[in-house]
């Protein structure tokens, strides 16, 4: 049977929960009354990526937007290098989970098959598809500086990211990453129990929308990882900004980069950890609401 490719987006919100989500029945202590009742929580399934019918990873997912996860998981991880590549993606549900078939172009396949090659043997790979300490970090785009980007833009997104996260209202274990133009528009919004998940789902949607990543800026409700940084810079974004605290090798990996990183990141607040003047800000200056 087929799984349902779902939409995150605004338009889109109560008719989707039912297949992201599922009602159980609790006993809830409240102000010290027993009482039982029902809660929501957030489907996580088993989702196999399959390229050219070699599984390659198996991820715990939401089991929403899957084509965006597997076009953004492909690119993020250096699979494919560009949309073109892809040739198609198809998901099917099973009584394990779900697999996702990939068809990607020989030469992708290829490495593909090169990096599993040498993996062969290995246990304890904490990064996916990673072989080696020298693989962690990849060759980096330059990013162009984050132009039009400011703090208005940012307090604007971070308004309205709350009322586009149904699954998170619903159940309180989800993630979201969201795509943002410079005055702080939401264009894309995608949500997933895992946090590099819902990024991979939002550049794959970027992807597939031919979104010019110099438009707009990366929005997360997660920490700021090395992964996510590593991501977003790989996809041509050159603003990522994140509500909750950023590491310091995501701090490095954005200041070699290019990419402007901000964390801490809540209603008129931020932290700029790196190159602030895309912000028309220098170091040190009091940042003016």
């Amino acid at each position: 049977m087929k799984v349902p490719i779902m939409s995150s987006t605004a338009d889109k919100d109560s008719e989707n929960l039912p297949k992201t989500a599922r009602a159980r029945p609790v006993l809830r202590m409240r102000k010290g009354v027993l009482s039982e009742t029902e809660d929501m929580v957030v489907d996580e399934q088993a989702v196999a990526l399959v390229y050219n019918g070699i599984s390659h990873a198996v991820m715990m997912a939401t089991p929403a937007d899957l084509e965006d996860f597997a076009l953004g998981f492909s690119l993020s991880e250096g699979i494919i290098g560009h949309a073109g590549e892809c040739y198609g993606i198809e998901a099917a549900s099973g009584p394990a989970g779900i697999t996702v078939e990939i068809e990607i172009a020989s030469a992708a396949f290829m490495g593909l098959k090169e990096r599993r090659r040498t993996l062969a043997g290995r246990t304890g790979c904490g990064l996916c598809g990673v072989d080696s300490l020298d693989q962690v970090s990849r060759p980096l785009p330059a990013l162009a500086p984050a132009r039009g980007f400011h703090a208005a833009g940012v307090r604007r997104a971070l308004g309205d990211i709350g009322p586009q996260q149904a699954l998170t209202r619903l159940t309180g274990a989800a993630h979201a990453a969201a795509w943002c133009g410079m005055d702080g528009e939401l264009r894309i919004v995608r949500e997933d129990v895992g946090r590099h998940n819902a990024l991979d789902k939002v550049i794959g949607a970027m992807t597939r929308a031919k979104a010019d990543p110099a438009d707009g800026f990366l929005l997360i409700t997660s920490r700021v990882s090395f992964e996510m940084a590593q991501k977003a810079s790989l996809a041509g974004v050159s603003a990522l900004v994140g509500m909750s605290a950023p590491t310091l090798a995501a701090v490095e990996l954005a200041d070699a980069a290019g990419m402007t990183l901000l964390a801490f990141a809540r209603g008129s607040d931020f932290v700029c950890y790196t190159h602030p003047r895309a912000l028309g800000l220098d170091p040190f200056d009091t940042i003016a609401d």
